[in-house]
């Protein structure tokens, strides 16, 4: 299979673990820069370019869209889409995951649990809101923000004076979310094919804009419950991705979804867990690619299985 991973760089940890596993199961694997990759559209074809160099033929494409080049990014994607390649997570459900406010109001609508949440345009506003929310301690989210650089944890209401002051000054918009610390489990789980492959419970550092619910936090593996794993999955499957990383917070049983990553970061993963996630990734595109072959094909496009340890 030849199969192309867009991504800024093939330095980039999850890049660099999806290239190794694509390449262990015998596939031929290119790393695009999404910038450097130029369209052309007529009416009679989609045809891509790479450093003004027509691009050969690809069996599928995982993107890994950061939010940089989001606009750009998911034009590229779609270009793909329309010359019929199988893609690993399409344009649709990547904007609406990213789309913070309106990702929770489909999982609302649909009966998917989530945190009780305030979205106001004025300081203001937002503090007269945080009854709303339960109080302190509460996620503060930016609604164009990064999935690392775009949550942060406000404990006391003089570190969510401070956020609002300096984040709605730059003219960023933001939500409010409950956020329960004592006695409340912060869970990623990475859902792939529909299915909840690996969890980690989180320990983040409290007041850090930069540095929380991900990057710099301690993960540790956990066992799913059977509410963990279907809200996880149920969340997946609405907003329309094949992978994801789904936080929730957990509180008494009781899983609540505050956020959905269409590129999840898999390195630190691996590392809590032990497991090959990349692999699994790897694995699911095998399946998509089978799927779409014509169906006298189907037989000749085999889907290696996966090590017995690695499948839950």
């Amino acid at each position: 299979m030849r199969l192309t991973i867009l991504s800024r760089s093939v330095r980039i940890a999850s890049t660099a673990r999806l290239v190794e596993a694509a390449r262990a199961r015998g596939h031929a694997v290119q790393v695009l820069d999404p910038v450097q990759v130029e369209m052309h559209l007529d009416r009679d074809r989609a045809t891509l370019y790479y450093r003004r160099r027509r691009l050969p033929s690809t069996d599928a494409v995982i993107p890994r869209i950061a939010q940089s080049i989001s606009t750009y990014g998911m034009a590229v994607v779609n270009q793909f889409a329309l010359q019929g390649v199988p893609l690993l997570n399409g344009t649709q459900g990547i904007s609406g995951a990213r789309n913070k406010m309106r990702c929770l109001q489909l999982l609302a609508s649909n009966g998917v649990n989530i945190p009780a949440t305030v979205m106001a345009r004025s300081a203001g506003d937002l503090r007269a809101m945080v009854k709303l929310v339960g109080g302190v301690p509460v996620l503060v989210k930016l609604l164009r923000g990064q999935e690392r650089r775009g949550v942060m944890v406000c404990e006391s209401l003089a570190s969510l004076e401070a956020a609002l002051e300096a984040i709605l000054g730059l003219g960023q918009d933001l939500i409010l979310q409950q956020y329960v610390r004592r006695g409340g489990l912060d869970v990623r789980v990475l859902v792939v094919g529909g299915e909840a492959v690996a969890a980690v419970r989180r320990r983040p550092r409290m007041n850090r804009l930069a540095h929380t619910l991900n990057r710099g936090a301690r993960l540790e593996p956990i066992a799913l419950s059977e509410a963990q794993r279907s809200a996880a999955v149920k969340t997946a499957r609405l907003v329309g991705l094949e992978v994801a990383g789904v936080d929730l917070i957990d509180v008494r049983g009781q899983p609540k979804v505050f956020e959905v990553n269409a590129s999840p970061a898999l390195a630190e993963m691996e590392r809590a867990t032990g497991l090959d996630l990349a692999s699994r990734i790897v694995a699911r595109v095998e399946a998509l690619v089978a799927e779409s072959a014509p169906v006298g094909r189907r037989a000749q496009t085999r889907v290696r299985p996966l090590p017995r340890a690695q499948v839950r």
